[in-house]
């Protein structure tokens, strides 16, 4: 579901991004506003909190932006890029993971 969440958020805002910033037709930014409505739907099929499905959430997101900028930008993730990611992907694994009392 994370994967499928991250794909939505991103490909909808890129596609909202090529419309609005780089002057693309109009259609394509509808097409991101729809993606980005799908998107919001996504999460709720998590069987966590709230809470911390949304939280978990922002780390994939951070790990599939860098993703997503090398592939269709181009953007080589640097040392930076990828210490963050792994201390984005630490926060998800104990905000899901931690064992909680009962």
């Amino acid at each position: 579901m994370f994967l499928l969440a991250g794909l939505a958020e991103i490909g909808g805002g890129y596609l909202v991004w090529l419309w609005w910033r780089e002057a693309r037709p109009w259609p394509l930014g509808l097409v991101g506003a729809a993606v980005l409505v799908l998107y919001g739907f996504i999460p709720t099929y998590q069987a966590a909190h709230f809470g911390r499905v949304y939280a978990a959430y922002g780390g994939v997101f951070v790990v599939l932006s860098l993703l997503w900028g090398w592939a269709v930008d181009r953007v080589i993730p640097d040392r930076y890029d990828v210490a963050g990611v792994c201390l984005c992907l630490a926060g998800v694994a104990v905000i899901m993971y931690a064992p909680r009392p009962s």
